[in-house]
């Protein structure tokens, strides 16, 4: 027993002392965590130069957009084919992928050589071995007949400019072929498959292998969006935000990058680092001075650094007693195998004592311990080294999304990964240690990067597929010049109805005069009382006019109007409308003070005198009982007197649209215009007297109220009117009525934006096909969401924040489809507006006979205001589709309130003005 105990301690203490002798002499490869730390920090600063325009070409680590945009989302379905080129061998590969709810594939392959006279040999050879191989593959498996996309895997550094081209950049590896470097690798492939006139096959993407072993995992678990490979070469690509891809057009979604990472410290970058072990496998290898980082790391170099440093301690005298034997001597004679073989758990001294024995050595226990410590501490370099380059990726992944905790995961392939008994486990661990706000999973690729070729292939085909479904919906949204002509002439047509007194009756634009006669000519003074009432708030306001300097000082006070109110009845709802009058003398200590009133009433009026407005109907959600036919001024007077509390002489009653215009006329004498582009749409302008045959008198000009959002009620806009359109005017309160407004106002365009999304997301095109019952929610998608979803500040990640908010839960590619759609329906919105008001400031131009006309239109309400596009939209139509008119557009300065006021201060002068005459 005793015996036992003293050859487990003289064991132990053989081992101890032998591996403290190999960490003395590797010193250099032992790496600590501080160290690790930097080469994260030194890596991210890599990837940062390689994305950027100016500083790529220096760059050493290349960060290569791959052109591949989305990852799989369970939907693809079909059958592929697929190729793997970069290894040792060559793998042919046909991939069923079926969808049947379930993620199903189902694969069939075949491995070919990869002789060194071909992969060393000439350019057009190596491609027309591959051509040849895959020929007899399609013929054994009988799919000659079949016409079938392709995806090549391509393992070596290339410079794409699209999915299906390619450029080398360098042979790695053992490959060598001649005339390839510089040339389209896919061009190569199709021009040698031409020569088999029966090979029907389409090449759809060119796919780095840890691109395809990405693809592979993302297939199984939607979060993965990395790929690693640590095999015969390594290298890792992830999803970068297409913002920050500075070689790529374009800031929408995001892109796969392949980092090529294997040449990380071909600049000097990781001189401190590298050991003289390192530069002497340098110097013997067939690129000197590339892929530093890869030499360090990968299975295509790990055996060759063991055999440089065992080599090494046998010169001097550590080793074998200082024996070596000529096979030490050889370089390749440890492969990777070797090491991985020597690191088992249990078996590992004996298959040291095994190898050693091979290569013609007589090594003692001592040195197998050592020598396994050596191989331990050249593989720990290598997942510490490659822990701290995905580290850097991971963090960048992280920051990207703006979280302060990550989960995702990582797509693993490669040899070394998978056969080397320790490897997983130590890379895991470092990441983990060196990320610790990351969750990632490793998940370890089935097949690898041969289907994943196939799944970018897949993904192709359903993106192409998607897409042409998509544009399909988005073209019906999208006006030709032509139409938006046809769309300013009906609009003239229907101006010229509505003024007209025989066709009055029938048109659909109600061009309804205001008696607004007159502009303000900067002689306006004195105290007046506003009311403005077009909403779900009511506000009362003071405005206190000052002539010579052209200066207007204003308070009010805001009121809601509960849904109850709005849908009651006329008495409530007006009764309501004093009690706010009332509260607010109040407030402002002006009980029982006589002042001229002006009502803006934002609804559709027939007026017979400035002060008399009969009610044609309701819109914006209003529905109140016994108003519609009724003059709105005698309801206010009726209410005010059923209060009797306090008497107002109400001067005018106003809508916005006339108010903002007057706004803007009191700083521009040349605003002539109104133009609300709001919750609601209208628009006014001041007609020649000559042309309004619903009113007596010829002299001079009065605002015409156009009412112009029934235009199209006749069916005149029927080309252009969607099924969209039709399912919002029909869930709408009014049915058949104001189709103009329901193509251009803020409170219908989030719906019809809402109509198309449930539509994309029926035909499985949005959502993964899934409706949220947010999504089914009528209103749900306010316009306001339009105005943010397109600011182009707004990143795609705070889009999909914006779509969580309303219970959507989007991937990245979702996002840029509901971007595109809010984009399609807000731009016909604007170009609809610009047709109309061409259509107004020609008649204007013409009325006067100019060859040209300056003029300015005052314009109002939220869309115009806030949405990020919409206003620009809007005047670049109006210049396109009035090229004679000069047209300046000015925001006015609270419309329905100052404008009311300063419409009732020039009534006040004119009726001075006629008692005068």
């Amino acid at each position: 027993m005793f015996a036992v105990h003293l050859m487990a301690f003289y064991f132990t203490k053989l081992k101890e002392d032998q591996i403290k002798k190999v960490d003395r002499f590797l010193y250099h490869m032992r790496l600590s965590d501080e160290t690790l730390l930097d080469v994260v920090a030194r890596f991210q600063a890599e990837m940062q130069k390689g994305l950027g325009k100016d500083t790529n070409p220096t760059a050493s680590v290349k960060m290569l957009p791959t052109f591949v945009r989305a990852i799989p989302d369970g939907s693809e379905n079909g059958e592929f084919l697929s190729l793997d080129l970069g290894g040792s061998k060559f793998r042919v590969l046909k991939v069923q992928v079926s969808e049947e709810g379930k993620r199903n594939v189902q694969m069939e392959s075949q491995f070919y050589p990869t002789p060194n006279e071909i992969i060393r040999g000439n350019g057009t050879e190596l491609f027309e071995y591959v051509a040849d191989c895959l020929a007899d593959f399609m013929k054994t498996k009988e799919l000659m007949q079949k016409k079938l996309p392709l995806g090549l895997t391509f393992s070596f550094p290339c410079k794409q400019t699209k999915l299906e081209e390619g450029v080398l950049l360098s042979w790695t590896k053992k490959f060598k072929a001649r005339g390839v470097q510089g040339t389209d690798v896919v061009s190569s492939l199709t021009n040698a498959m031409r020569k088999h006139k029966d090979l029907d096959v389409d090449i759809l993407a060119l796919v780095n292998d840890t691109v395809g072993t990405m693809m592979t995992c993302a297939y199984d678990d939607p979060y993965c969006e990395v790929g690693v490979i640590i095999g015969t070469g390594t290298n890792a690509c992830y999803m970068e935000d297409m913002s920050n891809i500075e070689l790529v057009e374009g800031d929408e979604g995001r892109m796969c990058i392949n980092t090529e990472w294997g040449a990380f410290g071909d600049d000097g970058a990781l001189e401190d680092i590298r050991t003289e072990f390192d530069r002497e496998l340098d110097l013997g290898s067939l690129n000197p001075g590339k892929q530093l980082f890869e030499k360090m790391i990968s299975g295509l170099y790990l055996g060759e650094l063991v055999r440089l440093i065992l080599l090494k301690m046998a010169k001097a005298g550590l080793l074998f007693g200082g024996e070596k034997s000529s096979a030490l001597h050889i370089k390749g004679k440890i492969e990777t195998r070797h090491v991985a073989a020597m690191e088992k758990y249990k078996e590992g001294l004996a298959n040291t004592r095994e190898i050693l024995t091979d290569l013609g050595l007589e090594p003692s226990e001592a040195d197998c311990v050592a020598v396994q410590h050596v191989c331990t501490i050249v593989s720990f370099r290598s997942a510490n080294l490659c822990a701290a380059a995905l580290a850097a990726i991971l963090t960048r992944l992280r920051e990207n999304k703006k979280l302060a905790r990550l989960r995702t995961t990582v797509g693993m392939d490669g040899t070394l990964y998978k056969i080397h008994p320790q490897y997983p486990k130590r890379l895991h661990k470092v990441v983990r240690k060196l990320v610790p706000n990351c969750d990632v999973r490793f998940l370890l690729s089935e097949s690898g990067s041969t289907k994943g070729a196939a799944m970018v292939t897949a993904v192709a085909s359903r993106v192409q597929a998607q897409r042409k479904q998509i544009d399909k919906v988005l073209a019906l949204f999208r006006l030709t010049r032509e139409q938006l002509v046809g769309v300013r002439d009906k609009m003239r047509v229907e101006l010229e109805y509505g003024l007209k007194r025989d066709t009055h009756p029938l048109a659909t634009v109600k061009m309804l005069p205001t008696y607004v006669c007159g502009m303000p000519d900067g002689t306006e003074k004195g105290k007046f009382l506003a009311l403005d009432l077009g909403g779900t708030n009511f506000r009362v306001l003071l405005v206190k006019i000052r002539s010579g300097r052209r200066s207007v000082r204003m308070y009010n006070k805001i009121f809601a109007i509960p849904l109850e109110i709005m849908q009651g009845t006329g008495e409530e709802l007006f009764d309501h409308i004093v009690q706010c009058i009332a509260d607010f003398l109040d407030y402002m200590g002006l009980k029982g003070a006589q002042l001229p009133l002006g009502f803006t009433f934002s609804f559709p009026c027939r007026q017979a005198g400035i002060d008399k407005g009969t009610l044609i109907e309701w819109t914006k959600g209003f529905k109140a009982t016994d108003c519609e036919g009724e003059d709105v001024v005698d309801m206010l007077r009726e209410a005010i007197k059923r209060r009797n509390e306090f008497d107002l002489d109400i001067v005018a009653v106003v809508n916005d649209t006339v108010g903002t215009m007057m706004t803007c006329g009191y700083e521009d004498r040349n605003c002539e215009v109104g133009l609300i582009a709001g919750t609601g749409s209208n628009m006014c302008y001041m007609e020649e007297m000559r042309n309004i045959e619903l009113v007596e008198g010829d002299e001079g000009k009065m605002c015409i109220n156009t009412e112009w959002g029934g235009f199209g009620d006749n069916g005149c806009l029927d080309d252009i009117r969607t099924q969209y359109d039709k399912e919002v005017d029909e869930g709408s309160l009014n049915p058949g009525k104001q189709r103009y407004e329901k193509m251009t106002s803020g409170m219908y365009l989030g719906e019809i934006v809402r109509q198309i999304l449930i539509d994309l997301t029926k035909q499985g095109l949005l959502f993964r096909g899934q409706i949220s019952e947010r999504l089914r929610t009528r209103g749900i998608f306010e316009t306001k969401f339009l105005s943010q979803i397109e600011s182009d500040r707004l990143a795609l990640l705070q889009v999909r924040r914006i779509l969580q908010q309303l219970g959507l839960d989007s991937t990245c590619e979702d996002s840029i489809v509901v971007k595109e759609v809010c984009g399609a329906v807000s731009q016909r919105a604007a170009e609809l507006y610009g047709a109309g008001l061409a259509a107004v400031v020609e008649k204007r131009r013409e009325d006067q006979g100019f060859e040209h006309l300056k003029i300015t239109v005052g314009v109002d309400g939220t869309l115009y205001k806030l949405h990020p596009h919409f206003s620009r939209i809007l005047q670049e139509t109006v210049k396109e589709l009035a090229p004679r008119c000069d047209v300046t557009f000015m925001l006015s300065e609270d419309g329905s309130g100052k404008g009311a006021a300063l419409i009732t201060a020039v009534a006040k002068r004119l009726q001075q003005a006629r008692r005068e005459n």
